[in-house]
């Protein structure tokens, strides 16, 4: 395992930490230029550097498979910018927006979906014109009853500007939800600091915390610690994983993530369909082979650990479940493939 005392943030620096051969500097240095690099400390002394094929590096360590794009990925394969009526607001769903304060991020995933968005040349922090406007945005449609304060991470944000957020939520009566999509309790566990658990308890809203996660040796011991002071602070926590190929793609690596989720007391809520986003094909699986390892999970493992199987439709279409069929043409299929007749057969 690498310690490194601060997050790598460069195509060197990751050489330099032995992460990448110097040999493949030239051609990485294309993939950083195009796509924000960034691993912190706590990620980095979880990949393993004798495996090539680790599955914590597969989501952080860049590759100049990136630098391949294929006709039907996109700049921005879910439509945000399509529903985005104001600057920060995504609004695709009559009763939610999403807000994104920021559009940086502690790490960046390879795979992002927002990857031409997010980082040190994508959009920047919303001004605090841009964060009125979204606001007034918010405040004039009484349908929204819930926000989900998304990015970027916004838990790069100091306690006191998500306290500002949470004070600015409880002003706006009709939203009754307030949900946080991030990777930093997994990705920076210390920075889940009692202040920023304050701020999210500020108010009268009902705060959830979404926790991106991918793989079981992402639950580490100061994980479950972190996300320990969410819940046992209120805050209840769902869990968000993208299906990769080689690091979640087998029913033991995904089982055994649904579990330490569990087990750190997070609903698994979706397991998403890798997004249509440029340069990301090796890291995606096909449908057929997600819903097949969905059926594999089931049964396997406790009910807790079955997320619901999503794609997000291209062009911002929303999403749907596309988990497998078990009931078809008066015939149910068990968790170990037999068939019966439903509703059964009466002499």
């Amino acid at each position: 395992m690498i310690a490194a005392k601060k997050t790598l943030r460069s195509a060197s620096a990751l050489a330099d930490a032995g992460l990448v051969a110097a040999d493949r500097l030239p051609a990485l240095e294309r993939v950083a230029a195009q796509y924000a690099v960034a691993i912190t400390p706590d990620m980095t002394q979880l990949i393993d550097e004798a495996d090539p094929f680790d599955p914590i590096a597969r989501q952080f360590v860049p590759t100049d498979a990136e630098l391949t794009t294929l006709p039907a990925e996109s700049e921005d394969p879910i439509g945000d910018f399509a529903h985005s009526p104001v600057e920060g607001i995504v609004h695709r769903y009559p009763d939610r927006v999403l807000l994104k304060p920021t559009h940086t991020c502690a790490v960046y995933c390879r795979f992002c979906f927002r990857r031409e968005m997010v980082g040190p040349e994508g959009l920047k922090t919303l001004s605090p014109d841009e964060l009125d406007a979204a606001f007034a945005y918010v405040a004039a449609r009484p349908q929204i009853w819930e926000v989900i304060v998304t990015g970027g991470d916004p838990f790069v944000l100091s306690a006191r500007r998500i306290a500002d957020l949470m004070d600015r939520l409880e002003a706006i009566e009709h939203v009754k939800v307030v949900r946080f999509h991030t990777r930093i309790p997994s990705v920076d566990p210390e920075a889940v600091t009692p202040e920023l658990v304050a701020a999210l308890k500020r108010g009268s809203k009902a705060v959830y915390v979404a926790l991106h996660a991918n793989h079981a040796r992402e639950l580490t011991p100061a994980v479950r610690a972190a996300c320990a002071r969410l819940v046992d602070a209120g805050v209840p926590m769902i869990g968000q994983t993208v299906l990769l190929k080689g690091v979640n793609d087998d029913p033991e690596s995904l089982g055994a993530l649904m579990r330490a989720l569990v087990e750190t007391r997070i609903k698994p809520y979706y397991l998403h369909q890798g997004d249509l986003a440029p340069g990301t094909s090796h890291l995606r699986t096909s449908v057929e082979e997600g819903q097949a390892l969905m059926k594999a999970i089931r049964g396997r493992y406790s009910g807790l650990c079955q997320p619901t199987y999503v794609l997000d439709i291209p062009d911002g279409h929303g999403k749907v479940p596309i988990g497998p069929t078990y009931l078809d043409a008066g015939a149910v299929e068990d968790p170990r493939g037999q068939t019966h007749a439903y509703p059964p057969k009466v002499d």
